[in-house]
């Protein structure tokens, strides 16, 4: 049986709805806090994923010359 703080408070009297509310509101902030975060690290990781992408169409040739040069050195 799960049991949050806020299915637990009790509106008893006006003011206990005032706190039931103020409990509701606060734990909405910090459900789409945590929403938000995740979403700004998902666009960080599609962004480093498109410069990598770019990067490697673009000077992938380059990267493999000197890979061949160090294994001819090597070897």
């Amino acid at each position: 049986m799960r049991c949050s703080l806020a299915q637990s408070t009790v509106a008893i009297s006006g003011r206990g709805k005032e706190a039931n509310k103020l409990v509701w509101q606060w734990m909405a902030r910090v459900n789409r806090q945590r929403g938000q975060g995740m979403v700004e690290y998902a666009l960080i990781l599609v962004l480093v994923s498109i410069v990598v992408i770019v990067i490697l169409l673009t000077m992938g040739n380059q990267i493999q010359n000197v890979f061949s040069n160090v294994v001819a050195a090597l070897g």
